[in-house]
């Protein structure tokens, strides 16, 4: 896994770009943090702050690791101290507002519902910050509101447009209001007409005394049993499953029907206008909007992280510019969630790697935690890079490291028809390659896999290498 990323130490220095390595292209799998990203993607409401969890890679710049862990870590006490933060809308604004970049598009009524609840979170959620920024409180929270405004003109817009329930108002246009009297009226001549068949008919005996007006093909008409239907004139809309009766609509209310039905088509068409006009004047907003619907993201995806930290013990460590781990207490959060399942505790672990003993040997019998110390000090600092909090204390120090590479496990290739050791063999040839003092290795059972002496004294030399260039590592072995 290769990318191109920062590698500044601070936000306002010239920004130098560095090669950064994730070795192997499965690493995420081998260390099991794919599952924490689907954890953290399910704690998700937008699908935009999903997106940005899927997205949310290795940083190796200083500023960046720096500026994500503090807002997390915020983000974590705000939810424990503050009652009052705004929990519901959260909605996908941007992917909503697309449609202003098509012209004749427009919003339909259910959509100007999802934008008012998205537009009266984001108010909310300016008012909560900007209260706390007088204050002081979370500042890393509230550089996020730059560029951000709220808008109350539109949720006003809206709200002349579409009632509490999503339906379009009758005064939403004086037009409307026209179309839906006349519907009215005509809706009640019918329905006094039709009353007054129905008594007619049950009268003269060819209309059932418990028959009532039903609406078939969405005209009204009147149930008349199949034997009588030449006795009221009009046009037969259905029939009953047995054939004995049939549903007709009366001759003389036809037109009204059909008058109905055009004004059917008439409220559609000014509905149509009205959303129109409304999405049009969205369109000169589309910028300030977009960046609204980020920000709505980016709080979902900040509070999703720090969910997943306070229900993990998730802290954030001190942090610093150089390459060193110190780590107290820290706990592999997956095998904790699996020991807690099974109502056990995990045994926390202290790791120290200093510039000057920046290589950790660990050897001994199998089933000894040997493989677990490893994972669990390559998956927090990966973690911590891609900007999430990390089980351990609070008074664990990190620092940045360029790149990591893992060689671990069973490494046989089929595809490649490499055994087992030479797999293993291709990884140390790319870690020597790759390695510098800005690199973490994690590697498990060193080795292994072939005679004891030969295995002994190639590891002896690659350990060479990596003590020469300053590598920092963990490893394991018999």
């Amino acid at each position: 896994m290769r990318g191109w990323l920062s590698t500044a130490n601070n936000a306002d220095a010239p920004q130098r770009i560095a090669l950064v390595m994730i070795y192997p292209s499965d690493f995420e799998i081998k260390i099991g943090f794919d599952r924490i990203r689907r954890q953290i993607e399910a704690g998700c409401i937008t699908q935009r702050a999903r997106e940005r969890a899927a997205e949310a890679g290795f940083m190796t710049a200083y500023a960046a690791v720096e500026r994500e862990i503090a807002r997390t870590d915020e983000m974590r006490v705000l939810l424990m101290m503050e009652n009052s933060f705004p929990q519901e809308g959260f909605v996908d604004l941007g992917y909503l507002l697309k449609k202003n970049e098509v012209i004749g598009a427009f919003l339909e009524k259910e959509e100007l519902v999802i934008v008012r609840r998205g537009l009266v979170a984001l108010g909310e959620l300016i008012a909560f910050f900007r209260a706390r920024e007088e204050s002081g409180l979370y500042p890393r929270l509230c550089e996020l509101l730059a560029g951000i405004r709220a808008f109350p003109q539109i949720v006003r817009q809206i709200d002349g447009i579409v009632d509490p329930h999503g339906n379009i108002r009758d005064n939403a246009s004086p037009e409307l209001q026209d179309i839906r009297r006349t519907m009215r009226d005509r809706q009640g001549q019918i329905s006094k007409r039709l009353q007054q068949i129905m008594r007619e008919g049950q009268s003269a005996g060819y209309i059932n005394a418990e028959a009532s007006v039903s609406i078939r093909n969405g005209r009204a008409v009147i149930p008349v049993g199949a034997a009588n239907k030449r006795k009221l004139k009009g046009f037969v809309h259905d029939e009953s499953g047995t054939g004995k009766t049939v549903y007709i609509e009366p001759l003389e209310i036809v037109e009204i029907n059909n008058e109905i039905k055009e004004l059917e088509y008439a409220e559609r068409r000014e509905i149509v206008k009205i959303l129109g006009r409304f999405t049009d004047e969205l369109r000169p907003h589309a910028e300030e909007l977009a960046s609204a619907g980020e920000f709505l993201a980016e709080i979902d995806f900040l509070r999703a992280k720090a969910r997943w930290a306070l229900a993990n013990d998730c802290v954030k460590p001190i942090l610093v510019a150089t390459p060193q781990i110190a780590l107290h207490a820290a706990r592999h959060p997956l095998l904790a969630q699996t020991l807690a399942r099974e109502q056990k505790k995990v045994v926390p672990l202290d790791l120290t790697l200093t510039p000057e003993r920046h290589m950790l040997i660990i050897s001994g019998p199998n089933a000894g935690g040997k493989s677990v110390c490893l994972k669990t000090t390559g998956l927090l600092q990966y973690m911590l890079q891609c900007g999430l909090l990390i089980p351990a204390s609070e008074n664990s120090e990190t620092g940045i490291f360029h790149d990591i590479f893992m060689d671990m496990g069973d490494e046989q290739s089929i595809d490649n028809d490499l055994s087992t050791y030479s797999s293993h063999l291709l990884n140390m040839k790319t870690m020597l390659r790759g390695a510098s003092a800005h690199s973490l290795v994690l590697i498990d059972e060193f080795g292994s896999g072939t005679e004891p002496a030969m295995g002994g004294a190639i590891a002896e030399a690659v350990l060479q290498q990596f003590e020469s260039k300053g590598v920092f590592g963990v490893i394991t072995t018999h």
